[in-house]
């Protein structure tokens, strides 16, 4: 309605459900008086800042399509679903977990992160980072309650970063990034829970028996690029790690004979 001004908004004290979408609001200061709030929506509108007064008990923000910055000021404590999707952010810094300790859902997809620095969130469950810039993995050792991690179409060659603190991650999308060696996907072992994968459009998804070898690294994988393992897959992969874990203590015996017939040698 190209609405500019929300003052009107103040004397409707008990209002909980709220959706000023697709107006020009650059100012949500009147929403203050609204202490009653559950659910707000302010998509598509100029706001340069997500900081409101607290409010006691918004569950729900959705600020998609603005033009906001960073991630200052969202104190909101019974905050469980927020969404910032399609703004400016540049830097994930600024969310206070000791405020956000209700936080479940988090949504950052088309955004301009470069790193995942500053998401410790503890009770966080659902983290949407597509469609950034992202080039390393920091800060993630907080996040034991995650389980799904959303990360297609951004910058990243390596998986460090990754730790065995994740203990709940079951879906990790990786799709259309730069990883370009199966040794970086090993690096997701620290991760017990980890069952689907997507690594399509990387470089190291056009490797011969790529889904085989993904497998003998990730052992305990359900599904790769949303296609289930079948048992004759699984079955090969296991001939494939057998085979290799016994060339590997041959050549460790042989390292081990080799060391000692030079060392009685040089006796």
């Amino acid at each position: 309605r190209d609405l500019t001004d929300i003052s009107l908004l103040k004397c409707f004290i008990h209002l909980r459900y709220v959706d000023l979408s697709e107006n020009k609001l650059q100012d949500l200061s009147p929403l203050s008086s609204l202490t009653h709030l559950l659910w707000l929506k302010v998509d598509g509108n100029l706001l340069t800042s997500a900081c409101m007064q607290e409010l006691p008990y918004l569950q729900i923000i959705s600020f998609a399509h603005n033009r906001i910055k960073d991630m200052e000021g969202i104190t909101h404590p019974r905050l469980a679903n927020l969404s910032l999707k399609g703004n400016k952010i540049q830097t994930a810094l600024g969310l206070s977990h000791g405020q956000l300790f209700s936080l479940q859902i988090l949504e950052l997809r088309g955004n301009m992160l470069e790193s995942t620095a500053g998401l410790n969130l503890p009770k966080l469950k659902n983290l949407y980072l597509a469609q950034n810039a992202i080039r390393s993995l920091e800060g993630l050792e907080g996040l034991g309650q995650l389980t799904t991690l959303h990360l297609r179409d951004n910058h990243l060659e390596t998986l460090d970063g990754f730790c065995s603190s994740m203990k709940c991650l079951q879906y990790l999308n990786l799709r259309n990034n730069g990883i370009s060696s199966l040794q970086e996907v090993a690096k997701l072992q620290v991760l017990p829970k980890l069952q689907a994968l997507v690594l399509l459009d990387n470089p190291c998804s056009d490797e011969p028996n790529y889904r085989l070898e993904v497998l003998v690294l990730l052992p305990h994988l359900q599904r790769l690029d949303k296609e289930l393992f079948e048992q004759d897959e699984r079955a090969e992969a296991n001939k494939i790690c057998q085979k290799r874990q016994e060339e590997e203590k041959v050549r460790t015996v042989r390292q081990g004979e080799e060391k000692e017939a030079k060392g009685q040698r040089e006796d």
